[in-house]
């Protein structure tokens, strides 16, 4: 269960934010009501926010969950693979030791985004990708065994990060697509599986039981429910525009 969440409003450069997407550029006074959805959604669901203001020098910087880490005993600092991202791990030390005796880091030439990993259990699944590379990886399963925990690395061809494609539920649920629906490594888990239109929404969000999904997509919707999930939907049209999900949206613990 999770009981905080750490969020960064965006500010008026996310427009400006790196993108593969060809839906245009960001309305920034939407984005800023989705945003505060979005929170309001995360206490609906138990957290306690923590609101972080706007850091303009860094146009993605709203999708702080690219930045750390957080588990239930330690925070890692990551290190964007994206040369534009680097400067926001500045200040996040500073911001983690408020809930956190133990905070370690990745450290260059290695490279991280936490949007590349997803816990499932006490495994930790990491996206080798444009943005997180095998050092960045191994000196993570370092940290991860030091805890006693366990990770592996999933190579992705087509996604930007693994959680682009691949969302876990618990209860053995995991949400899956693209590249991701015939991955072996994720064949234990019982795989509901997202199409190829919806693709978007396989970045949906687990909170103490309920499900966070994009707006848009009544198939995955319908299918998260059927598994036994409530959900909220919320639309994130915004950031969409500029390769940001649901989960990139915050830290939790």
């Amino acid at each position: 269960m999770f009981r905080n969440a750490i969020v960064r409003i965006p500010g008026p450069s996310v427009t400006e934010g790196l993108t593969t997407a060809t839906l245009g550029k960001p309305d920034y006074l939407k984005a800023l009501v989705q945003h505060a959805e979005y929170t309001e959604a995360l206490k609906k669901c138990g957290l306690n926010i923590k609101v972080l203001e706007k850091d303009d020098l860094h146009p993605d910087s709203t999708f702080i969950e690219d930045v750390a880490l957080c588990t239930s005993e330690f925070a890692v600092i990551t290190y964007p693979g994206a040369e534009s991202r680097a400067g926001e791990i500045n200040g996040i030390s500073d911001v983690l030791q408020e809930f956190y005796c133990n905070i370690e880091e990745i450290i260059s030439p290695g490279t991280l985004e936490a949007g590349d990993v997803m816990k499932a259990g006490n495994h930790f699944f990491i996206g080798i990708s444009s943005r997180t590379n095998i050092p960045g990886s191994e000196q993570l399963i370092k940290i991860l065994e030091k805890y006693g925990l366990t990770g592996s690395t999933i190579t992705l061809k087509e996604m930007l990060h693994l959680k682009s494609g691949a969302s876990f539920l618990e209860n053995n649920n995991m949400l899956v697509s693209g590249e991701l629906i015939y991955c072996r490594d994720l064949e234990r888990f019982n795989r509901i599986i997202v199409e190829p239109d919806e693709g978007y929404a396989a970045n949906s969000l687990w909170i103490n039981g309920t499900v966070l999904v994009p707006a848009g997509f009544p198939e995955t919707v319908r299918k998260i429910e059927d598994a036994g999930y409530s959900t909220i939907v919320l639309d994130v049209s915004e950031f969409r525009k500029v390769d940001g999900g649901l989960s990139c949206l915050s830290l939790r613990f």
